[in-house]
């Protein structure tokens, strides 16, 4: 999933960089044939966040000094987590899309030549840019399994854009590339580890509660510890189920087409609960009656696994066929969809779009 479309994505912007060589067709005086200029590479660019907010952000490692790291005994457990917030003005520069290390790697983990493409695309959030006044609501991301945090830009800043605080998560050993302060990247160790996916949600349980604690406390002005949600991709949506019936304070959560390799709490998780996805997403259909309080099974035509994140969108920029959805579009109806659950249960708002089918996203439908 993520090897293929990343290998299709890059490899097609490092080709275009390669130069050619100009040959005269007859004989002409000895003069040496001048090189074509490569193609000049277009940086993709994100789709701005549709609220009415300019987006601040800032990026953090978090030491759990009492945990050992899972996939790394010898290692206290680090975390390297973004922030999105509302903030008051827009100010300094925008923030990059990944570190060069972490563009290298990914390009690398695909076989594919370094490059520094991905970190010369730029986002919508301005670094430590002063937050808005008023506590938020919190949202917790968690990306899908060798994906990096950065992968979900485009729904966090979204949603920090309409007023909510956001912070994307990424799982040290879990991710192709993640690169800590003082520059030391790690890759991922959990892939290499074959029982690794029935051990990843427990693990980002673990880390999710932690980054709750720490993130209440140091910004107690900025996040309201009454009005926490969590949404992931892939086995991040699995994993907020189990974070969920780990942690309390988390008031709502969904998982965007990721089977529960783990299930959800053998008594039912009776807090509100989005499933979205591709049409027919294995286990759901068995876990369904585990989710026992509100609930909403939406499916998405034409979406693929990866649909629900960044990449489709970067794809398309360098001239890759769009899929039966497009990128831009798949990036709307998460947007809307994922922004109306949790306007619902951490804002007390009304949800007309999660009540049934809508004629301006007619490709969702909605199961149950």
């Amino acid at each position: 999933m993520m090897r293929a479309l990343l290998t299709t994505v890059l490899a097609t912007a490092l080709t275009a960089t390669a130069p050619t060589i100009s040959t005269p067709a007859v004989a002409a005086p000895a003069v040496a044939a001048p090189a074509v200029a490569a193609p000049a590479i277009t940086v993709p660019r994100l789709p701005a966040p549709t609220g009415s907010h300019p987006v601040g952000t800032l990026t953090r490692e978090l030491v759990d000094t009492s945990r050992a790291d899972p996939w790394v005994p010898s290692e206290r457990r680090r975390l390297m987590v973004t922030l999105w917030y509302p903030a008051a003005a827009p100010s300094g520069d925008r923030a990059r899309y990944v570190t060069p290390e972490e563009s290298a790697l990914l390009l690398a983990a695909q076989g594919l030549p370094a490059g520094d493409l991905l970190s010369r695309v730029r986002t919508h959030s301005f670094t430590a840019a002063p937050p808005a006044r008023g506590r938020l609501p919190l949202v917790i991301l968690s990306p899908g399994f060798g994906l990096p945090r950065s992968s979900l830009t485009l729904l966090g800043e979204d949603l920090a854009s309409h007023g909510y605080a956001v912070a994307a998560v990424d799982h040290t050993y879990e991710s192709a590339a993640i690169t800590f302060p003082g520059g030391r990247t790690t890759t991922c160790r959990a892939c290499e580890i074959e029982d690794a996916p029935g051990l990843v949600p427990a693990v980002r349980s673990a880390d999710v509660s932690f980054v709750i604690d720490r993130l209440a406390a140091e910004r107690p002005g900025l996040i309201d510890p009454a009005r926490i949600g969590m949404a992931g991709h892939s086995i991040g949506g699995n994993s907020a189920a189990r974070a969920m019936g780990d942690d309390v304070r988390i008031d709502a959560g969904a998982d965007m087409d990721g089977a529960f390799v783990v299930p959800p709490p053998a008594g039912g998780l009776a807090r509100p609960f989005l499933l979205l996805g591709t049409p027919d997403v294995p286990t759901w259909a068995e876990n369904w009656p585990l989710l026992t309080g509100w609930r909403r099974w939406a499916e998405v035509a034409g979406a693929e696994h990866d649909s629900f994140t960044d990449y489709p969108v970067l794809a398309e920029q360098l001239g890759l066929p769009a899929g039966a959805l497009p990128g831009p579009r798949a990036t709307a109806i998460t947007r809307a969809y994922l922004r109306a659950f949790f306007d619902v249960h951490l804002r007390g708002r009304s949800g007309a779009l999660l009540n049934g089918p809508s004629p301006a996203y007619p490709e969702v439908t909605f199961r149950g």
